[in-house]
């Protein structure tokens, strides 16, 4: 197994339910399903939860963001700067969590795979990666809630990190294409502490693989693991890796990997605004795309009237 673990830096609307970000023990896989009407405490906040009531009970001045209930995975009502702050605070309290970097996609194929689906309620936070989710977020008043891209969160993340000395890692994208990911973040971030990089091989991994990955990243003691893997084998990964490795924070950005890299343009930003960019990728990869973006989205969008007007009910544990 080849595992490059080269230092890069210098030190190395209302019919959507809002809610309390749950606990990640409330949504793992492994637990057993919770009865459809359901109370749910956090720090001492409670909250019945049913797929289409509106729950008003964002607590003025909780630094927990609140979530949106779509198709039943519920999405971070956050901006970029409020995710980033999360990340931040976690780092320094050394807590673990991971993030889901989600748009219709991510919540067309939790609609099919209840496991995907609790993994992504699980997590520390659900941005909002298409504007789909935006919009139907703004239904509910919520105004500050905008766009967290994944491309966008890692340039910023990184950022933030020339100061703050956060240190990377890179796991997921084809053979080199880590590699080549750090090397242009580099270039872009010359202080930028990237501590090592992987590329995993098109199967799964053997248990001494894993293993030995898991121990690789954890002697290279980054506090910010990058995922690029794709959904949803990225959001399953980091559920299943998620207290053996050390780093307090692990991030699914999927394609990022290859538009940072260079290998793959991204949308126009008129485009990435308006809600277009799905057009502009499926131009780019008809073949691999045109089933996402010609039968999901249509659906997607028949689902979510149906869950307005009461039709459909999704919990979201």
């Amino acid at each position: 197994m080849q595992l490059q673990k080269k230092a890069y830096g210098a030190c190395l609307p209302r019919p959507y339910e809002v809610i309390l970000a749950t606990t990640r023990e409330d949504a793992l896989p492994k637990l057993e399903p919770k009865l459809p009407l359901q109370v749910v405490r956090k720090k001492g906040h409670r909250s019945a939860r049913y797929g289409n009531t509106v729950a008003q009970n964002i607590q003025r001045g909780s630094s927990e963001p609140g979530r949106v209930n779509v198709l039943g995975v519920g999405v971070s009502a956050i901006n970029l700067a409020q995710a980033l702050n999360a990340i931040e605070g976690w780092i320094a309290q050394r807590l673990t969590y991971y993030v889901c970097v989600t748009g219709v996609h991510g919540i067309m194929e939790s609609r099919v795979n209840d496991s995907l689906r609790r993994v992504h309620n699980a997590a520390g936070l659900v941005t909002p990666d298409g504007m789909p989710l935006v919009w139907l977020a703004r239904l509910h008043g919520l105004n500050h809630v905008e766009r967290v891209y994944g491309p966008d969160l890692m340039l910023a993340l990184c950022d933030r990190s020339i100061l703050k000395g956060y240190r990377h890692f890179l796991y997921g994208g084809a053979q080199g294409v880590p590699e080549r990911l750090a090397n242009r973040l580099k270039r872009r971030y010359p202080e930028l502490q990237i501590v090592g990089s992987y590329s995993p091989p098109f199967r799964p991994l053997t248990d001494e693989e894993d293993e030995q990955i898991v121990q690789a990243i954890n002697e290279a003691n980054p506090d910010v693991v990058w995922i690029g893997l794709s959904t949803p084998k990225q959001e399953h990964w980091m559920a299943e890796h998620l207290g053996r490795l050390t780093a307090p924070v692990l991030i699914g950005v999927g394609a990022a990997f290859d538009f940072h890299s260079g290998l793959k343009k991204q949308a126009p930003r008129w485009m990435q605004r308006s809600g277009l960019e799905w057009l502009f990728r499926l131009a780019s990869e008809p073949e691999r795309l045109w089933r996402r973006y010609l039968v999901n989205n249509p659906l997607f969008v028949l689902l979510v009237l149906q869950q307005a007007l009461g039709l459909k009910h999704y919990l979201d544990n």
